[in-house]
Order: C-alpha cells, then structure tokens, then sequence
C-alpha cells in the first residue's frame, strides 16, 4: 500500500540578510528611513481560488483518511472492551468458586479445633502465600480425609486460575486505555482538519465562492464526460461479446459446461448487487457524517458496509479491510455492485452502479449521492473489488 500523501504548504519565505554594523548612528538611521520608505509590508500573498480548492480537497482527503482511521481504532477498542468485560466477569466467578472453597476449608479448620485434632492449623493455609508450597512443607496433605484432599485441591485450583484471570484482565483494562487514548487522538485529527477546511472556506468572498463553484462545475462536468465514454466502451465490448456468443452457437462450438457454470456464478452476484444497489438508492439525500454506519447518516465505508449487508453480505467496517474482501477486477471489467477504491492510502470507496456512476457518501457538508467515478480524476482510483 502506498503512503499516505499529504499536502504541503507552499509559499513564499523571506529571508533576512546580515549586514555588516555600519560606522555611525546616522549612517544606520540613513538605510532604516530608506527600508522604510521603499520596502513593502511583509505578508503572506492571498491564494488563488485554485490554491484554495486544492487544499481544502486536500484537507477532506485527509480527514477521510483520519476518519478510516478512527473507525478502525473504534472497532479494535470496542473489542478490546468485550474482552475486558468478559474477563471480569470470568474472574467474578472464579472468586465466587474461591471464596467457597475457602469456607469449606474453613470448617474443617474448625471442626479439627474442636476435635482437638494435631492437623496443623488449615486456618494459616488460607493465609499462605503459596498454598502449593504450604503443604509441601507441613505435609498436610498426608493427614487429610479423602473429601477434604478434594477441597484442597479445589482451592488450590481456584486460587491459581483466579491470579492467572486477574492479571489477564488487568492487562487487557491497560489495552483498553491505550486504545482508548489513540481513539480520542483520531476523533481530534479528524476534527482538526474539518475545522481547517471550514475556516478557509469562510474567508472567501461571495464571488469567489462563485468562480470555486464554476471549478467544480467544470470538473464535474469532466467526470461525467469520462462516465459516458467507460459506458461506451463496455456497451461496445457486450455487444462484441454477444456477437461472438451468437457466432459460436451457431457454428456449435459452444462449451456447454464451462459458460453454464459462468453464466450461473453472474446470475447470483447480480441478484446480491441489486440487493445492495436498491438498499444504496434509499439512502441517496442523506448526510455525510464521519463514523456513522447508518441509519440517518454515512461515511464512506459505513455506507458500502450497510449496502452490501442488505445483500446478505458481510463487510467489515474500513476501507483497507474492505479493499481485501471478494476479488479485485480491473476498471474496464467492472459492473454494478462492485467496490470502486480510491487514493493511495485506500481512504475512500463509492458503489457502482453502472454507466460510469457510483452511490457513495462523499466528504463532510455533503450528502449521498450519485456521481462519476471520476469525480477526482482517473489518477485517484485505486482499484475495484468484486466483493460476493
């Protein structure tokens, strides 16, 4: 997988040049006025509307990588969580199964006080560091009664598995924090360069909000153009393979058994795609929201995720762990219900659903939507995956 590629600012740095001490007073008060008099101020020059849009599509790029990020830190400490609670619950138990152990040896340290028997005191086994050791030593064990042999082994089981279980959980609960922490780390950094990109957005003025709109309109426009012409170019290799088909059938060199079993494979992965397309479609008007899986709102992935679940179909919840799941096709092969990837870092996915088009939940201050998957470009797109 590539790395991930970030945007660096540009501009212009003025340096400042030593000069030697002038001899007198008056000679340096002489260059001072003059620097004054011909320099300009020293200022950042404004950026073009150009500048300001790759940035700020830079910006969402990222935030959409930070966001795949927090999803895949959210899913690992919502593990992690499980398996702390399943822990404690398991150590709860085993206490409980200690602490009963520990009362039957308790009686019969006071049946043997009762009975004045010469059994050390089974009482100062509950306080022994190491019971094992405990009865090496006192060689208890030779004068117990077979049930209570049983209760002894009993706790000494329990006492073990239940040290074992604490400082798994404890463990797991110093897991859990540092997952934590790296989660709250992540939700910052998304918030951080959404913040970023609203604030640029802010400073522009109403007409250059309209020469940004204009770029995008143009771009829009590219894409769409690029849509239709991958629509073309399928529509003309169908018909060229049905004509074929047609020509093999009717000189019956057809083999039978090898187009039946393709023909059936493509009938049950369109049946799911329509599943996952129909369920897309409803979802189309709906506001991106970063870490949303549904059902008022979507990230990319969550979005993909739902889709294909209505389908029957498991996926799991990021970008990078979904570009793994089915079988990788090439652009040219690509149909409805396939996964369309995007960027190097894998950080944002749509779902085709023909003619060039894709549903997918675009970026912060958007909804879903329909568009070209050449929206950004024919360079962006990382791969397609065929994910049933």
């Amino acid at each position: 997988m590539a790395s991930h590629r970030k945007w660096s600012p540009t501009g212009t740095r003025i340096a400042g040049i030593r000069t030697p001490a002038l001899a007198t007073a008056a000679l340096t008060s002489v260059a001072l006025l003059s620097q004054t008099a011909n320099a300009a101020p020293s200022a950042d020059p404004k950026p073009s509307i150009e500048e300001v849009e790759k940035k700020v599509d830079d910006l969402y790029h990222q935030a959409e990588a930070a966001t795949e990020k927090y999803n895949a830190t959210r899913e690992k400490t919502a593990q992690q969580r499980k398996r702390v609670d399943s822990l404690l619950d398991d150590v709860a138990r085993r206490t409980e199964k200690l602490n009963t152990a520990r009362d039957e040896l308790g009686s019969f340290a006071a049946a043997q006080y009762r009975t004045g028997a010469s059994a050390p005191d089974t009482a100062t086994l509950l306080l022994a560091d190491n019971p094992q050791d405990y009865f090496d030593q006192t060689q208890l064990m030779d004068r117990l009664t077979s049930r209570q042999k049983v209760a002894v082994d009993d706790y000494i089981t329990e006492q073990a598995a239940t040290t074992k279980k604490r400082a798994e959980a404890s463990e797991s609960l110093q897991t859990l924090t540092t997952a934590q922490s790296a989660l709250r780390t992540s939700k910052a950094d998304v918030q951080r360069k959404l913040a970023e990109a609203r604030s640029l957005l802010s400073k522009l003025t109403a007409e250059e909000k309209a020469r940004l709109a204009a770029i995008e309109k143009k771009k829009q426009e590219a894409a769409d153009r690029k849509a239709a012409e991958l629509a073309q170019q399928q529509a003309a290799a169908e018909k060229k393979a049905q004509e074929a088909a047609a020509q093999q059938q009717t000189s019956g060199t057809t083999g039978t058994s090898g187009t039946s079993g393709s023909s059936t494979t493509d009938s049950s992965y369109t049946a799911k795609a329509d599943k996952a397309l129909a369920f897309a479609r409803t979802q189309v008007g709906k506001p991106y929201v970063w870490g949303a899986t549904g059902p008022g709102s979507y990230d990319c992935s969550g979005l993909t995720q739902a889709a294909w679940k209505a389908a029957g179909v498991d996926l799991p919840r990021t970008t990078w762990d979904q570009v793994n799941v089915g079988t990788t096709v090439p652009l040219s092969d690509i149909k409805p219900g396939d996964l369309v990837f995007f960027y190097d870092d894998i950080s944002h996915v749509g779902l085709y659903v023909g003619n060039g088009m894709m549903i997918h939940a675009p970026k912060p201050g958007a909804y879903v939507r329909e568009e070209s998957i050449f929206y950004g470009g024919e360079s962006i797109i990382h791969s397609v995956v065929r994910p049933a």
